[in-house]
Formats: structure tokens, C-alpha cells, sequence
């Protein structure tokens, strides 16, 4: 059922023309719930799919959750390989920056636009999870230097890397050319010096963009801009009266004794259907939780 739906939305989607890399989408009417199109590429015999999530402005993960049984490495030559550039909105207010943890993504609505942007994240690794928060914009800062916490400073000396008190700015700067910080002491926005790591776990808890994502993001954030972090595997919503779910891989602290978060599953459909009594295929809503392929899907008539 569920490669059926994913095959007659790309077939669907192919047909349409692409709007460019730019993840840049006009809200949805009232009552609707998501942006975009599915589309695809062609691999070449030389690509990964770090290479073609990256030129898709995608991350790692969500590009191989799309294509299950692809070598990363080497997909081949003349593989079609689906792009999961359809989004579903993530729940709540629709204003300043909204950051999905399980979705490793990020959505920014500019004040008085009436759009949405969005970039693929790189995130806290198990042990340095970035933490769900309310929080706002302090400041930014080009060409910032980083000043290595105590505790990262321990971790690469037990690793025989020794780091100086400041690494100024420059290509050995994780934090890249720009950075955000937030009210959240300790975590904030930024470059990377390392983009392989976008759309994976990889940071100390704070949160990576490619470069040229955050060139362009970086001028259009104001001081005190609302940033709310959040952690939804499933995001449940609406198009044109049907009920959809895009469902991720829940982080690994949510899944160490079953593969589907079923409160959190429970919790998405009840908010998302409030007072309305849709009839829900849930054969096929459970076989999106458990192949979270990060793409909607409807699951009602």
C-alpha cells in the first residue's frame, strides 16, 4: 500500500515543473497543512547521496529515508532517486523559527510575509541532544570566533587533539562565516566547516546549516525573533479536507524498546483531528510510522 501511494505522488509530481532549490513556499489556504512537491533526480555513476541531498538543499538522513535500499556511497548510475521536497507544516504558531528535532529541519516564517522557509539541520549527537525549548534571537555575528567549552575541550584531548581557548575565524572554525545566538545558554545557530554533517547527529548540541543556507539566512533574522525546538517524529495535517501524516525515525533515546513511539503517534492524530471524526485507514498510518520515509502521505479518504 504504502510504495503504491509513493509511487503514483512521484509519478504525479515528475509531471510538474520544478520551482529551483530555494525551499521557499507560499503558506497553504486555511485549513491546509503542506507545502511543495515530491520530485526526483537521476544519479550519476559518481554522485552519493550526501552529494544529491546537498545540491537539493536535503539532508543526509531524510534523503535515505526516502530511498530505502540505496547505497549511500554509490547509488549507481541512471538511479532515480526521490527528492522529499513535499512538507508538512510542523504543529503550532506559524511565526518565527520553529526547529523539528526528529525532522532535523528547520521552518522560518518571515514577520508579515505570508511564506515559509525551510533548511535541513545537523543536530546534538546521543549524549549532547539539543533540547526542546522556547526560546528568542540575542544576536548574530559574522565571522564569529569559538570559544571550546570546558567539557568539548576534554573530550578531543582525550582523543589526542588538543584545542587553543579560541579558534578565531577561519576554514578550522566549526562554526563556519555566520552565527545565531539564542537566549538558550550554550546553543545556537550556525555555519559549519564541516556541511557533510547536515541532516545527521553529529554537533554538541547545537545547530549546523550548510554554508549557503545560512548566508541566506543569517541576514534575514531579527534580534528577539521567536525560536520554538521541538521534537515530532509524526506530523499529522490536512489537505483539501483529507487527513496526511509525515512520519521520521523517532531520535534514538524515543526508540530503544519498540520502532514506532506510539504516545507520540497517539498525541499527533488527537491534535491534529481535534473536534472532526475523519475515518483513518490505521493499517496505513502504522506502515508510515514504521517505514518513515518523511514524505505525507493521506491516511483518510
Amino acid at each position: 500500500m504504502l510504495r503504491l501511494l509513493l509511487t503514483r505522488l512521484i509519478v504525479l509530481c515528475l509531471a510538474a515543473p520544478l520551482t529551483g532549490l530555494a525551499r521557499e513556499f507560499p503558506l497553504p489556504l486555511p485549513g491546509n497543512d503542506v507545502v511543495g512537491e515530491i520530485s526526483s533526480v537521476t544519479s550519476r555513476y559518481e554522485d552519493t547521496l550526501s552529494d544529491i541531498a546537498r545540491a537539493n538543499d536535503l539532508g543526509y538522513l531524510e534523503i535515505s529515508e526516502a530511498n530505502p535500499g540505496v547505497d549511500p556511497w554509490l547509488p549507481g548510475e541512471g538511479l532515480e532517486i526521490v527528492l522529499p521536497t513535499r512538507f508538512m507544516l510542523p504543529p503550532g504558531p506559524r511565526e518565527g523559527i520553529v526547529i523539528n528535532l526528529a525532522e532535523l529541519r528547520l521552518y522560518y516564517y518571515p514577520r508579515g510575509e505570508n511564506r515559509v522557509i525551510t533548511y535541513p539541520l545537523g543536530i546534538g549527537r546521543e549524549g549532547w541532544e539539543t533540547p526542546v525549548a522556547e526560546t528568542r534571537v540575542t544576536g548574530k555575528l559574522p565571522n564569529p570566533s569559538w570559544t571550546p567549552p570546558e567539557s568539548i575541550r576534554f573530550e578531543h584531548l582525550e582523543n589526542g587533539d588538543v584545542l587553543p581557548q579560541v579558534v578565531p575565524p577561519g576554514p578550522d572554525n566549526p562554526l563556519g562565516a555566520y552565527a545565531i545566538y539564542l537566549a538558550l545558554p550554550g546553543y545556537l545557530l550556525h555555519g559549519t566547516n564541516k556541511p557533510f554533517g547536515v541532516g545527521m547527529r553529529v554537533s554538541h548540541g547545537c545547530i549546523r546549516l550548510y554554508p549557503e543556507d545560512i548566508e541566506k539566512l543569517f541576514p534575514r533574522i531579527a534580534i528577539n525573533t521567536r525560536v520554538r525546538i521541538i521534537n515530532e517524529p509524526y506530523k499529522l495535517g490536512w489537505v483539501e479536507g483529507r487527513l496526511y501524516i509525515e512520519a521520521h525515525q523517532p531520535l534514538s533515546e524515543q526508540r530503544q524498546h519498540a520502532a514506532v513511539d506510539l504516545a507520540r503517534l497517539q498525541t499527533a492524530v488527537t491534535a491534529a483531528i481535534g473536534p472532526r471524526r475523519p475515518t483513518i485507514d490505521w493499517n496505513t498510518l502504522m506502515e508510515a510510522a514504521l517505514t518513515h520515509s518523511g514524505i505525507p502521505l493521506p491516511v483518510s479518504p
